[in-house]
């Protein structure tokens, strides 16, 4: 069984990278994964401690990982 991994996103960061590894890792564009994060911090979720603790506790996506970016193609050409 294999089983998915969340890392911080090397390719798609702005700050620290969780977004973009959530979106990866959720298979949507990072940008709405942004959107949310803001959406839900306006209306009264605490969404910067949520960052923080994944900025924390997620490891950096490794430099050798496939390129499975939303919208990227893993084959040559």
């Amino acid at each position: 069984m294999d089983y998915k991994k969340l890392y911080r996103s090397q390719k798609e960061t702005m700050l620290g990278g969780v977004c973009g590894g959530l979106g990866v890792y959720l298979k949507i564009d990072p940008t709405v994964v942004r959107l949310l994060f803001v959406v839900l911090q306006l209306i009264g979720w605490p969404m910067i401690l949520v960052y923080i603790i994944l900025w924390i506790i997620a490891p950096l996506e490794p430099l050798n990982a496939p390129a499975n970016t939303p919208g990227q193609s893993t084959e040559p050409g």
